[in-house]
């Protein structure tokens, strides 16, 4: 067992030794020493022959015909026949091509293994009278953590105190500096470009964004798609039936040299090696770009849709909604205020959280207010008692659940959806009290994106909202999409893509991750996009950890590019073989061409893979037509 593994070990060296001899070899049939010629390459075969027998050997005792067996029976039968320098040759090469395809490979990793060099080591924890550098493996959820200007963000935190800026890159995909200050979330890996912090460790280690997106790229770089399972069995088959062949052909021709060649020439390497090599370089390219694609059969399925369904906060806009407008009817807004706010701090509904920071910065501090008896009303609202006071807050259907009349606020209703707003109903026992209009910017591209996803081949482009119709369609229209429903619970969501499912569509859904789970487990594809939240990066398919709503194109663009180079791979691989066919029926090809042609079709799609890496979204070219008509115009 030892000598096996010092064999394995030394396969570089064997190689170079191999090749040596080949020299040796060549020099003296230069000067005609025709004995020293055929001994170097005997010679040469042996050493060659060494690790790639064992290996061989290695795969019968799990009864797997490999690669390496037809090779090493190839091998043999040259040697058998007195052909060493074809044995030699043969054997070199494949030594030769192997090393070279595990180099090249080792690249088309490159972006997971600069991911895990950024992981972090060290930390610099607060003890009682000072601080002290340890292992990151010490470090324990609360822990005090200073972070220095230059150092890495040791932990998934909150910054107690100190400002500084941090390139979130690592995580994000985007290397442009963020601003942090007290209370503002830190994520491992990124580093503090300028100032210093004092951060609350809250997830350590492997439970980091950090770690888990790590973790969920090498998983996807390993997973294996409906055509690397075929191919896979495919070769279960195709090499015994290779190997078969060529001792039929032996038996029945007589030509022992014919049936080596097919031996050699029947190799599936390329055919082998050239999806599993798209697909990590894809998901590498994917993930040094603030992407991440969970496995080549996520991409597959992916490069095929034709239906894309949004949810609208956080997704369509920024998720970042701020009051716009406050009418009160009966009550002054000044005493009812304060109380809504303070039952909206409990929960993390964007427009609540909208309404506390108007309410605490119009008002100051609520914290003095109890609240009591909470009821959350799943995609309706929330019933809270404060002060004494009962109050039904959230939307129509929760006041019209209650027999609360609505008729006095129709009106304002009606102007404020038209505008865009979002609403939230604040009611007593018998009446409404407050109508809040809250808005959210689109985000940035968002309309640009959709049209160049359209062109691409997105046949329906839909929103669903749990907004009311009027604002859903409001935004629906300034974006050009196709379809537009509002008024939607989450169940109901999912329940319509399960409906548009049926009708034969593709569909891939497009939501924040925090309260789309439905949706994005049911959809054939289920795209988050956030900073790296937990949920965002568990449920979904793909995850686009920056808010960049562009990115959401470039993923799209990098997984129909990452499969048509699958396709490009196999059509190499089953080019080569059909090549090499045609030339043994025509005696251009033997033995040793034969191995030169396997191993460079190998190297071939490695290479042709490893153009992923560099894959870029191609950025769009300045029309200097329109570019002087604007400036006229202007003029």
């Amino acid at each position: 067992m030892n000598s096996q593994k010092i064999i394995l070990s030394h396969k570089k060296q064997l190689m170079v030794i191999s090749g040596s001899f080949i020299f040796l070899a060549l020099v003296a049939k230069f000067f005609s020493y025709q004995e020293g010629y055929r001994l170097s390459m005997a010679i040469s075969a042996l050493f060659g022959i060494l690790p790639i027998g064992l290996q061989a050997y290695q795969a019968i005792k799990v009864k797997v015909i490999s690669i390496d067996l037809l090779v090493t029976i190839a091998i043999f039968g040259a040697f058998a026949i007195g052909e060493y320098n074809e044995a030699a040759i043969v054997a070199f090469l494949f030594l030769f091509g192997h090393f070279l395809e595990q180099k090249t490979l080792e690249k088309t990793r490159s972006a997971i293994q600069s991911l895990v060099q950024l992981a972090p080591t060290t930390a610099w924890k607060f003890f009682e009278d000072t601080v002290e550098k340890i292992p990151i493996d010490e470090v324990e959820e609360d822990d005090l953590l200073l972070v220095k200007t230059g150092a890495q963000v040791p932990v998934d935190g909150v910054v107690i105190e100190g400002e500084g800026s941090i390139d979130e890159s690592s995580v994000t995909g985007e290397a442009q500096r963020v601003a942090k200050k007290a209370k503002d979330q830190v994520f491992a890996g990124t580093i503090l470009e300028n100032g210093t912090l004092k951060v609350q460790a809250m997830r350590v280690g492997e439970e980091t964004t950090f770690g888990k997106i790590i973790e969920l790229v090498e998983e996807a770089q390993d997973a294996k798609s409906t055509t690397e399972r075929f191919i896979d069995r495919f070769a279960t088959y195709y090499t015994p039936f290779v190997l078969i062949l060529a001792l039929l052909i032996g038996v029945f021709s007589k030509d022992i040299r014919l049936a080596i060649t097919i031996l050699v020439l029947g190799c599936p390497g390329a055919l082998i090696i050239g999806v599993p090599v798209s697909n990590v370089a894809g998901i590498g390219n994917g993930a040094k770009n603030g992407v991440l694609v969970k496995g080549s059969e996520v991409m597959q399925v992916f490069s095929r849709v034709d239906t894309m369904v949004f949810d609208k906060t956080g997704t369509l806009t920024n998720g970042k909604p701020s009051v716009s407008s406050v009418k009160s009817y009966g009550q002054s807004a000044t005493n009812v205020l304060p109380f809504v706010a303070r039952i909206e701090q409990e929960s993390d509904h964007p427009l609540g959280q909208a309404i506390v920071k108007y309410v605490e910065k119009q008002m100051g501090n609520i914290e003095q207010y109890q609240v009591t008896n909470t009821t959350v009303i799943k995609g309706k609202g929330i019933i809270a008692t404060v002060a004494g006071e009962k109050l039904f807050i959230g939307n129509r259907q929760l006041l019209s659940d209650q027999a609360i009349s609505l008729s006095e606020v129709e009106a304002d209703e009606q102007r404020l959806q038209q505008e865009g707003n979002s609403l939230v109903f604040v009611a007593t026992k018998n009446e409404v009290v407050l109508l809040i209009g809250i808005k959210d910017q689109l985000r940035e591209g968002v309309k640009e994106t959709l049209q160049k996803l359209q062109e691409k081949g997105i046949k329906r482009l839909v929103m669903l909202s749990g907004d009311n119709q009027l604002t859903a369609e409001s935004i629906g229209k300034e974006i050009g999409l196709s379809e537009i429903h509002g008024n939607l619970l989450p169940e109901e969501k999912a329940n319509y893509i399960k409906k548009i499912q049926k009708e034969g569509q593709v569909v891939a859904f497009v939501g924040d991750g925090i309260n789309d789970s439905p949706s994005l487990a049911i959809a054939d594809i289920g795209i988050a996009m956030g900073n790296g939240t937990d949920v965002a990066v568990e449920t979904s398919d793909i995850v686009l950890m920056q808010s960049d709503f562009k990115k959401l194109l470039y993923a799209f663009d990098l997984t129909k590019k990452s499969v048509l180079n699958m396709k490009e791979n196999i059509g190499i691989a089953l080019g080569t073989v059909l090549f090499l066919l045609i030339g043994l029926i025509f005696g251009y090809v033997y033995m040793a061409s034969g191995m030169l042609f396997h191993e460079l079709s190998i190297l071939l799609v490695v290479f042709n893979s490893m153009r992923l890496l560099s894959y870029r979204q191609k950025k769009k070219k300045l029309d200097r037509n329109q570019l002087f008509k604007e400036t006229e115009e202007l003029n």
